[in-house]
């Protein structure tokens, strides 16, 4: 079986669980911290320490037998996405696209309900920080966050690299949110609860190729609307 499958199976079934309970309720309106080191500006954020431990990994797959994305991607994207699959063979493509869709969903899940347990594998150190502490913040407040995820529109790989043995990929997502803050009296002070909203979320994922961690974890954040 592919890591890839494995990582996002992993994912996908702990999201059956997790996310079933939570998805289609209001949890929140604030949109997860941006990373200060994205992916335009500032040293490359490196993934999170290997914990083979980890309940939430995020494998990669076997080497698929085709993969036309790759190999008809054009300029720096599909150089570098070749480059990451010589230097991962398990790389695929669609299924690191689909395995990135379900992280999105416990990602922005976890974050509106303020679950850093299950966020701590999936983030990088960095990002980690700056979620955690907008959870921390959020709390001292008496603000809560309610958000419904309506539904993922597009998802795409946009770009690519390495760097050394660190590959990285970005992922853009269009998606239809409703969102909405509340106070400590549950008065709304931010968001619309009766709004449904498209949002777009770059984010960009890392792994070191040659780490025996199949985990890929969430290493930079970017929001352009």
């Amino acid at each position: 079986m592919s890591l890839d499958l494995l990582l996002f199976a992993a994912i996908a079934a702990f999201l059956v669980f997790r996310l079933r309970s939570v998805l289609g309720r209001r949890i929140g309106n604030e949109r997860p911290p941006v990373d200060p080191n994205a992916r335009r500006g500032g040293p490359r954020p490196q993934p999170a320490a290997d914990n083979a431990n980890d309940e939430n990994v995020v494998p990669l797959p076997d080497r698929q037998p085709a993969d036309a994305f790759i190999e008809q991607a054009e300029g720096a994207l599909g150089e570098n996405l070749r480059k990451i699959r010589d230097a991962d063979p398990s790389f695929n493509s669609q299924t690191f696209v689909e395995g990135g869709r379900a992280a999105f969903e416990m990602i922005v899940t976890s974050f509106a309900t303020g679950d850093r347990e299950t966020l701590r594998p999936l983030l990088s150190d960095e990002v980690y920080e700056n979620f955690a502490g907008a959870i921390v913040d959020r709390a001292d407040k008496g603000h809560t966050m309610e958000m419904t995820l309506v539904g993922i529109q597009t998802s795409e790989i946009i770009e690519a690299s390495m760097d050394g043995r660190v590959a990285f990929v970005t992922i853009k997502f269009v998606t239809e949110q409703i969102e909405v803050t509340r106070d400590s009296s549950g008065d709304v002070i931010g968001g619309d609860p009766t709004k449904v909203s498209t949002v777009t979320d770059i984010w960009t994922f890392a792994r070191n190729t040659r780490s025996r961690n199949p985990n890929w974890t969430l290493v930079a954040t970017e929001a352009p609307n």
